[in-house]
C-alpha cells in the first residue's frame, strides 16, 4: 500500500512538472515583414501571430495593431483591427500595414500588436511591440520586396 502512495504522489509530481514544461513554451511567434519602398510609392509591411505549442489566436477576442513611423513614414491609419486583418486563421493573423514615405533612408516603422492566444484549457492575453526596418529608396530607384523575420514571443505572454 505504502508502495502504490508513493508511486502515484511521483506520477502527480511528474505530471506537474510536465504541464509546466509546457506552460514555459512559447505560446506564439511575431513574423514581419522588412521591406524596400520608393518615396511617394504606397507600400505595405507586415505583422503576423502564429501561435505556437498547441496554443492558436482566440478567433473572438479583439486583436489590434498600433503604429507609430519615423519622420518621413506617412502612416494613413495609426490603429488596424479585427475588420482590418489581410489574413486570419485559428494558427495565425496578419495584418498589412499600409504606409507612404516622403524621404529616403532607413526608416522604421513601430507596431505594438494586443492579441488573445488560447489553448483547450486556457487563454492569456498578449502584448509585443515589434520594430519593422524599412530600406527607402529615392523616386527613381527601384525598390525590391524584403525579407521576413521571425521573432518568438516571451516564455509566458502577458499582458
Amino acid at each position: 500500500m505504502k508502495r502504490h502512495v508513493i508511486a502515484s504522489l511521483l506520477m502527480l509530481a511528474t505530471g506537474g512538472m510536465a504541464s509546466v514544461a509546457i506552460a514555459d513554451a512559447p505560446t506564439y511567434e511575431i513574423q514581419k515583414s522588412t521591406t524596400r519602398a520608393t518615396v511617394g510609392v504606397p507600400a505595405k509591411a507586415s505583422v503576423t501571430v502564429q501561435g505556437k505549442n498547441g496554443w492558436h489566436v482566440n478567433d473572438q477576442a479583439p486583436i489590434t495593431v498600433t503604429v507609430k513611423g519615423d519622420p518621413g513614414v506617412d502612416l494613413p491609419k495609426q490603429k488596424l483591427a479585427r475588420a482590418d486583418l489581410a489574413q486570419s486563421s485559428k494558427e495565425s493573423a496578419r495584418f498589412d500595414i499600409p504606409f507612404s514615405a516622403s524621404a529616403a533612408g532607413k526608416k522604421t516603422i513601430t507596431a505594438e500588436a494586443r492579441f488573445v492566444m488560447c489553448q483547450e484549457q486556457a487563454c492569456k492575453p498578449a502584448k509585443e511591440t515589434v520594430s519593422l526596418e524599412i530600406d527607402i529608396s529615392a523616386a527613381g530607384e527601384p525598390a525590391t520586396p524584403g525579407k521576413q523575420k521571425k521573432q518568438t514571443g516571451p516564455k509566458s505572454a502577458t499582458p
